[in-house]
């Protein structure tokens, strides 16, 4: 299991948090956790180091894989599928077993969140590629900071979650999954 970043979740913390302590994680654009998680796993779980992360297009760019190979065998497989196609081929291949990942980053938007509706768009309701890449420059820009290293996160572990290995962490940012029986619905959405 892995756990929850709770770098974005100290809102009680807020008050504390001046403009110079702004930071990022790591990552080429403001998206999901994909390339921390990865980067992390790779060091726990197989004692390397990545710096870098390569991304492969599998059918389409919003729709890519992560993986990390030591001695010829491929030992983590992370997929990115950005889009509502996407999600949906990612749904179909779960169902028919044939979705092979350790870990899948979901995003509604194409392009990641800062090409979502709420962002840069022109006044017809098109991308702004140009607000768009200045959006990622400046973002780019803001210092990466592990969430592990945050000292919000750190004393929210402490103070909230009563410690990194405790009951409350499991509880809390841990989850299992587990078959579902199917039942016969109208309200079923059929992919």
């Amino acid at each position: 299991n892995f756990g929850v970043d709770l770098s974005f979740c100290c809102v009680h913390r807020f008050d504390e948090i001046k403009e110079g302590d702004v930071v990022r994680h790591d990552g080429k654009k403001s998206d999901g956790y994909l390339e921390h998680i990865f980067k992390h796993a790779a060091k726990e779980l197989f004692g390397l180091d990545v710096k870098e992360i390569t991304y492969k297009a599998l059918k389409n760019k919003d729709f890519q894989e992560v993986t990390l190979e030591k001695d010829g065998e491929t030992v983590l497989r992370f997929a990115a599928a950005y889009g509502f196609r996407n999600i949906q081929n990612m749904v179909l291949k779960l169902k028919k077993g044939k979705f092979l990942y350790h870990f899948v980053e979901v995003l509604a938007c194409p392009g990641g969140c800062l090409n979502g509706k709420g962002q840069a768009q022109t006044e017809d309701g098109k991308p702004d590629k140009a607000l768009l890449n200045q959006m990622e420059e400046v973002y780019a820009a803001i210092p990466v900071r592990l969430p592990e290293t945050n000292m919000h996160v750190q004393k929210m572990y402490q103070d909230w979650l009563e410690g990194m290995d405790s009951k409350k962490v499991q509880e809390t940012l841990h989850t299992k999954y587990s078959a579902v029986n199917q039942t016969a619905s109208n309200l079923d959405i059929k992919w």
